[in-house]
């Protein structure tokens, strides 16, 4: 076959007519097989904030081979992890149809100091897959009101490395690695090597180098083009070795040896002319002689689906076609080649960027507004042809606080789920990839691909569970546990179980029954916030029987490995210091005192006694013991006088039920009311009565209403007593994420309001969701400080393409 390029349709036919399989198929055809991966994105408003602050987060849940939203469960656990690795808060984020939101207070008093911290969310599903599908994003906390931190002596230990170093101590802080494309070197072919400079401490470096062959003739020559990274091509000659010089500005040089030449083998290349992606497949004579007329093999992957295969015999040391992408989704592309054995011989990455036939807008009605003055945000999200594109969107709005620079270069909702996510490792600045106004961007990405894309790509086989599935996807809470006898070890099967969940919300009651081991479980529960749990076994007739454990509530998290040293990050140091100080004089000029910023502000007043905790949550009636308690010789007519609604004759109960005999409990115990008749009424510390539907937690038994009786400490009744049939604890439900406060000018102002004036972030909503017609319309007051606002839309199409967009305005007077 000839060496020239083939357009797709030559390209396929010829394939065809050879008699050799070309396939192109849908991701759609082949996910029924595929498994239920998630990926996860969680878009916040800021990455900068001053402790005391709130952090504002969206997440998205996709599925991983084509980005539509998608959650296997309903339960995303986000955490905020401290610089040396702790887990200083945990959300349970709701997540429906993919989406969810929440928030964390970045206060002193859940233990939150300045530093760099690290988001990370993840699904009791995704924990099959390992780290790679956590979702993990850095941000940081700053302290404006304390002294900025010295940096100077971190200044000094990077001088003093990179000045008048010796040659094994810049081993040290030049590294270098070279990258063939293809994976290997093969001699009497042309070859391409990308390479990627950084310092000790992952920073990248500006070099410069050359290449010698091992008789010291120089061969190539080569310079970092962006963050560190380049490629140069040389021809490697038959038996010789290779190595290069490098140096940087500051006249450190270092000798490295170049990866071993291969004598035979088979190469892929890539090169992008005029918008077509140009595959090579290289080889050299001695290859051809020993493998005449083999065929190769060359399969096109997106995020481990095939989108495209080929066999082709080979017959030239060069063999060029375009690669028929039409069909392929946007991202990172494995091309792999395989021999006529089926043995992989090289792999590329490409990205493939596509035209989309929608457009989203985001446009303010004016450019400049005066302190205070109402802004409209107008979103637009339309086909080519004029209608509406569903999507998703989240916009934030927040204060530059005297920043410069426009170009925001960290993780958005694109970089994410279209290269961070589909390979290893951290990808420095990865917006800059996906910034139009950026003119170099893809050939810049395509040197990523080549170097930290080669060794770490992700997709190289489709992931599957370690061994088998360890982790269940989560449709809410799961409560469990088991009945047996009191006695021994044996289960009691058909128990019923009684599961009562109390919360500010209001209560929710649910019935079950063990099971043939005793075992009963309440699944795809959803309550929120700080929740009172009460379970009771019973048997038929309603007694409390059996001995009732419930299994842990709260799952062990994840691992945390995060840790962060601020000398990695020198060359940002003077740009937070003239944040910190701008957000510092903004605050006070306008009387924002440093405690209402790094506190929470908590308001302690005396409070009456309450006396002993509540077993059983919020009664209907309490009664607390004081010294203004009237004495009584007689428990019964003690309770009569104390509580509502109460008669009595020869037993206790409650006029609303026709005085029939009330369930009396004791310390948690139940007793008989004769036995509670003789109690001495000196003993008593706090008495709660359940009439209502409250008392439908204690099953058929608190049918007539119940009196809880609860002693003093140190009496006969109050000693510690285990309470086998019956379990009390409060647990922590999906969190109640908060409205983001944005206060109207026209209102008078509290000292809240005085805060949220001068606030950092301007405006914040999870949910701006375009109408039929493809439009969305959103309003809000700005600050009060004059400054250059950044208006954010990240976000999600329905077809799962995901979108970024930014503007500006000013706040003048």
């Amino acid at each position: 076959m000839p060496n020239l390029f083939f357009r797709r349709a030559k390209f396929i036919l010829t394939f065809a007519l050879l008699g050799v399989t070309a396939n192109s198929f849908s991701q759609a055809q082949e996910s029924k097989s595929l498994p239920d991966i998630e990926k996860i994105y969680v878009h916040t408003d800021r990455s900068i904030y001053i402790l005391g602050e709130d952090l504002w987060y969206k997440a998205y849940s996709v599925f991983a081979y084509n980005n539509l939203l998608f959650s296997k469960g309903n339960v995303l656990y986000v955490d905020l992890i401290s610089p040396d690795s702790k887990i200083i808060a945990t959300n349970k984020t709701l997540i429906k149809d993919g989406l969810g939101h929440g928030d964390f207070k970045l206060t002193d008093s859940i233990g939150v100091k300045p530093g760099i911290y690290q988001i990370r969310a993840y699904t009791n599903w995704s924990r099959n897959y390992g780290e790679d599908f956590v979702f993990k994003k850095e941000v940081e906390i700053l302290d404006v009101f304390k002294d900025a931190t010295d940096r100077n002596s971190i200044e000094n230990k990077k001088s003093q490395l990179s000045k008048g170093t010796k040659r094994n101590e810049a081993i040290e802080i030049l590294k270098i690695n070279f990258f063939p494309e293809g994976g290997t070197l093969l001699e009497n072919a042309i070859n391409v090597v990308a390479f990627k400079a950084t310092d000790n401490y992952g920073n990248a470096l500006k070099v410069k180098g050359k290449v010698f062959d091992s008789d010291n003739a120089l061969v190539s020559l080569f310079v970092s083009t962006h963050d560190g990274m380049g490629k140069f091509q040389f021809s490697p000659d038959a038996g010789k070795s290779y190595h290069a010089t490098i140096s940087t500005s500051d006249g450190m040089e270092i000798k490295q040896e170049l990866p071993k030449v291969n004598q035979q083998g088979y190469l892929l290349s890539h090169k992008k002319l005029n918008s077509k992606h140009i595959i090579s497949i290289k080889t050299n004579e001695e290859t051809l002689l020993k493998n005449p007329d083999a065929p190769v093999t060359l399969i096109c992957r997106t995020r481990g689906v095939a989108y495209f295969s080929g066999t082709q015999p080979l017959t030239n040391k060069t063999l060029s076609f375009e690669l028929p992408d039409a069909d392929f989704p946007e991202g990172i592309s494995q091309l792999t080649l395989y021999d006529h054995a089926s043995r992989p011989q090289s792999e590329r990455l490409v990205y493939i960027e596509k035209e989309h036939d929608f457009n989203v807008t985001l446009a303010t009605n004016k450019t400049s507004y005066k302190p205070e003055e109402m802004v409209e945000v107008n979103v637009s999200s339309k086909s080519n042809t004029g209608e509406g594109v569903p999507a998703s969107f989240s916009l934030s709005v927040t204060d530059m606080n005297g920043m410069k620079t426009d170009k925001d270069l960290g993780t958005n909702i694109c970089s994410n789920f279209l290269l961070e996510s589909d390979i290893r490792g951290k990808v420095n600045n990865p917006g800059y990839y996906f910034d139009k106004s950026n003119k170099r961007r893809l050939q810049n990405l395509d040197l990523l691909l080549l170097t930290q894309g080669w060794r770490n790509f992700l997709w190289k086989t489709i992931p599957q569970p370690k061994d088998t599935i360890s982790y269940k996807a989560e449709n809410g809470f799961v409560i469990s546990g088991k009945v047996g006898q009191l006695l021994g070890e044996k289960p009691k099967a058909d128990q019923n179980v009684n599961l009562v969940l109390m919360a500010e919300s209001g209560m929710n009651i649910h019935d079950t029954q063990t099971d043939t081991l005793g075992v009963f479980k309440f699944k795809d529960l959803v309550f929120f916030g700080k929740t009172k749990m009460f379970l009771n076994s019973r048997n038929e007739k309603g007694k409390a029987r059996g001995e009732l454990i419930a299994d842990e509530f709260d799952k062990e998290p994840l691992p945390t490995n995060y840790s962060k040293d601020e000398i990695n990050l020198p060359k940002t140091d003077s740009v937070k210091q003239a944040l910190s100080e701008h957000v510092y004089k903004k605050f006070l000029t306008n009387g924002i005192a440093p405690e209402n910023i790094l506190d929470e502000v908590e308001i302690v007043a005396k409070k009456k006694p309450e006396g002993p905790e509540s077993l059983y949550g919020m009664a209907d009636n309490t009664y607390v013991v004081d010294d203004k308690t009237p004495y009584f010789n007689n428990m019964f007519l003690f309770i009569q006088n104390t509580l509502p609604g109460m008669s009595f004759g020869d037993t206790l109960g409650f006029m609303r039920f026709g005085g029939a005999p009330a369930m009396i409990l004791v310390d948690g115990s139940e007793y008989d009311q004769d036995i509670v008749r003789s109690m001495n009424v000196d003993d008593v510390a706090k008495i709660e009565a359940f009439k209502g539907p409250s008392a439908a937690l204690f099953g058929s038994r608190g049918g007539n209403g119940v009196i809880l009786i609860y002693t003093k400490t140190g009496t006969i009744s109050n000693q510690p007593k285990k309470v086998f049939h019956s379990v009390n604890k409060e647990i922590e439900g999906f969190y109640s994420a908060r409205i983001f406060y944005s206060p109207n000018p026209e209102e008078e102002k509290d000292e809240w309001g005085n805060k949220a004036a001068v606030r950092n972030t301007i405006y914040w909503n999870p949910y701006v969701h375009p109408d039929a017609t493809g439009n969305a319309r959103e309003t809000f007051y700005n600050s009060v400080i004059p400054t250059k606002a950044k208006v954010t839309l990240e976000g999600i199409t329905a077809t799962g393409i995901p979108v970024v967009k930014k503007v500006f305005y000013t706040i003048e007077k």
